[in-house]
Parts: structure tokens; C-alpha cells; sequence
């Protein structure tokens, strides 16, 4: 198999459009269906049911993709490896980060990973925790950071790194803000059904936060008044701080937050895990597993937020 063709026919798969395909690899469209000619005379048969508007795959296709995708992979473990036995400390390592905390942290442990391997060549990207799962699958990320449940995991390897709570934010002006613990103070906790009329900011709804908050909204039993969807978690807080609605956030985004917000723990303590994930039967070279290390002892030296 032809990697580089192997990659041209999974992006048309993942685009469902030979033209939007082709704009994501930066060809031509006829190039790019001119290789994917090529390939079906090869198998002698269609790979994708053409339209203008979705191209869906056909069995063959369907048998196709799935062989594509080991073989990626395969080809990936093989350069890791090799890299590891052949460099002093070489080779490459693509990072997920989840926008804020993920670069956060990054930032703080790069420093050590670059000393202890200089010639690694690392890239990291932020990406939410979705879109990550999806290229790690596809062998284009090595690791990522994420937070999420149990029940957004995928059949991928996971290495939890610290447990955190989903807390309730409203304005420091709200009513209910006096019920709130002193500074310092474990948190009060607030049912979330006092809130059943007041308007509040989520993330939108591909974020796996959104689905958490989903899922307490209907254990309290009722829909909530979203006034605003936003893509920034840090944003909610900012949000709640203009005293125009509340929020449920995770708990490392109300640390040394200022005047303007009072916090409270929910009855039933939610929470989702901080973790590391890789392509499950993925090989991880040394440049990786230091990585993983390195964000184990910033996790395990952070604040406590559960």
C-alpha cells in the first residue's frame, strides 16, 4: 500500500466530499480523484457511492478503510520504534492539548521534556476532546489531554491523571450568592433546582462538559434557560462575573478567580477525569512516555478540585 494514497482516500472518507478532501490536503481536486481512479482500477472495483453532495463508501470501501487504518498504524509503531533503537533520544511526538489548561500545562512541563530530549521534534495542537479522540484513532496525534467521563471514553488506552469537580457558579449579586462558604472554606452546596428560572451559559454541544451538564440538568428535571453557548470554558466564568447568568464549570477554571462569583458544590458531587489517551495497541515511543510523566507529576503537584 501507497501511505500517501492510503491518506488521500481516508480524508475522503472522513469529508464524505472529494472537494472539501481535497482543500484539507492542499491538491487539486482532479489530482486527488485521479489517485483514487488509479486505486479502484487497481481493486477493480469502487471504493465510494458517488454524489455531488455525499460520497458514502462501499463494502469494498468499508474493507478498505479498515486496513487503511492498520496499516497506518503499523507504519507509525514501526518509525517509533525505530527511531528509539537508532536516536539518541530522536523522533517525533504529536500532543493534544484541550484549549486553556491543556496549553497551560504544557507550557509548564515543556521546558524539562526539551531538556531531557532535545532532538525530539514536538508538535503540539489544541483541539477539543471529540476531535482528539477522532485523530488519535486515526494515528495522527500520539497523545492528548482531555477531560471527560467514563462514558466519553472510546476503546482507546486512558491513564487518569487527577479527579475534578463540576461546580455551580452564580453572580456575587444573586441572592443566593450569601449562602456561599467563606474563602478558604470547603464549598457549600446548593441544589440545582433553586435555579430552575435563571438564566444560564453552557458550553456548546459538542464539548464533552455540555453533555456532563446535560446529564445534571435532567437528574434535577428541567431544561435549563441558556441565554448564551460558548466554545471557551474559561468564558462561563466570565460570563457569571457580568452578573448576566450562572454556570457549571470545572473546578480548576474558579481557582484565583476575583470579586464577582460565589461557588458551590452540587448535592450529588459531579466530576470527570483529567487524562492522558493514546491509540490503544499504539506503540509509544520514549519522547511520549516522558511526556506522560512529566504531566503526571504537574497534575499531582497542582491544587486539589475535587
Amino acid at each position: 500500500m501507497d501511505t500517501k494514497q492510503i491518506e488521500y482516500i481516508l480524508k475522503i472518507a472522513e469529508e464524505n466530499n472529494i472537494t472539501k478532501a481535497a482543500e484539507k490536503l492542499f491538491i487539486t481536486q482532479s489530482a486527488l480523484n485521479q489517485q483514487l481512479l488509479k486505486l479502484e482500477k487497481e481493486l477493480g472495483t469502487p471504493l465510494f457511492h458517488r454524489s455531488r453532495a455525499n460520497w458514502r463508501l462501499t463494502e469494498a470501501g468499508e474493507i478498505y478503510i479498515e486496513g487503511a487504518k492498520t496499516a497506518l498504524q503499523i507504519k507509525n509503531t514501526t518509525y517509533n520504534k525505530i527511531y528509539d533503537v537508532v536516536s539518541a533520544r530522536k523522533g517525533h511526538l504529536t500532543i493534544g492539548l484541550t484549549p486553556g489548561r491543556g496549553l497551560r500545562m504544557f507550557t509548564a512541563i515543556y521546558p524539562e521534556l526539551h531538556r531531557n530530549y532535545p532532538n525530539l521534534d514536538v508538535r503540539p495542537i489544541e483541539m477539543r476532546v471529540r476531535a482528539q479522540q477522532e485523530a488519535i484513532a486515526r494515528g495522527e496525534v500520539d497523545v492528548g489531554l482531555m477531560t471527560l467521563r467514563s462514558i466519553d471514553r472510546t476503546i482507546d488506552t486512558y491513564y487518569p491523571l487527577k479527579k475534578e469537580e463540576l461546580v455551580l457558579m452564580i453572580p456575587a449579586a444573586h441572592p443566593l450568592a450569601e449562602k456561599a462558604a467563606a474563602p478558604g472554606e470547603p464549598l457549600a452546596t446548593m441544589d440545582l433546582t433553586a435555579l430552575r428560572y435563571e438564566p444560564f451559559v453552557l458550553m456548546d454541544k459538542s464539548s464533552t462538559l455540555r453533555s456532563a451538564c446535560d446529564t445534571l440538568f435532567e437528574k434535577a428535571g428541567f431544561v435549563p434557560n441558556i441565554l448564551f453557548e460558548t466554545n471557551n470554558t474559561g468564558g462561563i466564568a466570565a460570563m457569571v462575573q457580568s452578573t448576566l447568568c450562572c454556570g457549571i464549570i470545572p473546578r480548576y477554571y474558579t481557582l484565583g478567580l476575583g470579586d464577582g462569583v460565589a461557588c458551590f458544590s452540587l448535592p450529588e458531587r459531579p466530576a470527570w477525569e483529567i487524562a492522558i489517551c493514546c491509540q490503544k495497541h499504539g506503540y509509544l515511543n520514549s519522547g511520549a512516555r516522558e511526556f506522560i510523566r512529566l504531566a503526571r507529576e504537574y497534575w499531582e503537584n497542582s491544587a486539589p478540585l475535587y
